[in-house]
């Protein structure tokens, strides 16, 4: 996005691009899904491979789906169910998850990015900012929305599987989710968090340990901790406040 294009937002919108800006923040933290686009491109990405049958063998789909309605209901915390979505795809190639991801994101969610959030990213980045995707989708979809962000592969902290000779393998690296972004950025990262934007609570934790804290977008659980702790709220054009 040119110069032109940004001043096609709303002054409010404006108004939060530059308060970011103005704290000239060194190291930021983004969460993805939600944050720096509508939906959860982890749960649908999981849905898609499953409907597609590209991926994954048809005498799995059924067990999967079963351990998904699981978790749904509380039975299978979100750390260990995210983890399972990256680690399902032991043995496959990771050129061809890459491939998959890419399609899929092109496909699904390029139409859904923030406008304002990915002119932010441009500006930190612009102005010498380190800018850091933290996720618990798995890495090859966070890694394949990362291109229209101009966020490079070795500053995305995603669900993330080892790889051996170009295959995923069921050992897992991370799955930053909760406790588990501060614990990432604090491994690999290694330096203060100057600013930090999520939208749900599992970003509380990766929220409250930097300096400037963002909720964008943000679910009405997240919502009502950033009133309590004076985080700032901001909104993406085209989506609804919730009373």
């Amino acid at each position: 996005m040119d110069a032109a294009e940004a001043k096609t937002f709303l002054p409010v919108t404006n108004e939060f691009l530059d308060s970011v800006l103005r704290l000239e923040p060194r190291v930021a933290a983004i969460d993805c899904d939600g944050t720096l686009w509508s939906g959860d491109a982890g749960e649908r990405f999981f849905d898609w491979e499953l409907r597609e049958g590209c991926l994954v063998s048809e005498s799995l789909v059924r067990p999967l789906r079963e351990r998904y309605a699981a978790y749904k209901r509380g039975e299978v915390d979100e750390t260990t169910m995210c983890g399972e979505m990256v680690t399902m795809h032991q043995g496959l190639s990771e050129l061809k998850m890459m491939d998959a991801a890419t399609r899929f994101f092109d496909q699904f969610f390029v139409p859904q990015i923030f406008p304002e959030m990915r002119e932010l990213v441009r500006r930190l980045q612009d102005n010498g900012c380190e800018v850091w995707a933290v996720s618990s989708t798995n890495e090859w979809v966070i890694r394949a929305g990362m291109k229209h962000f101009g966020i490079p592969e070795n500053c995305v902290l995603a669900a993330k599987v080892e790889i051996d000779d170009g295959l995923a393998t069921n050992r897992l690296v991370r799955v930053p989710s909760g406790g588990g972004k501060p614990k990432a950025l604090r491994e690999v990262v290694g330096k203060a968090i100057d600013a930090a934007f999520g939208n749900s609570r599992w970003d509380a934790e990766m929220l409250a340990m930097a300096k400037h804290s963002f909720a964008v977008n943000p679910n009405p659980d997240l919502e009502v901790v950033a009133r309590e702790k004076g985080w700032r709220i901001y909104f993406p054009e085209g989506t609804r406040p919730r009373s």
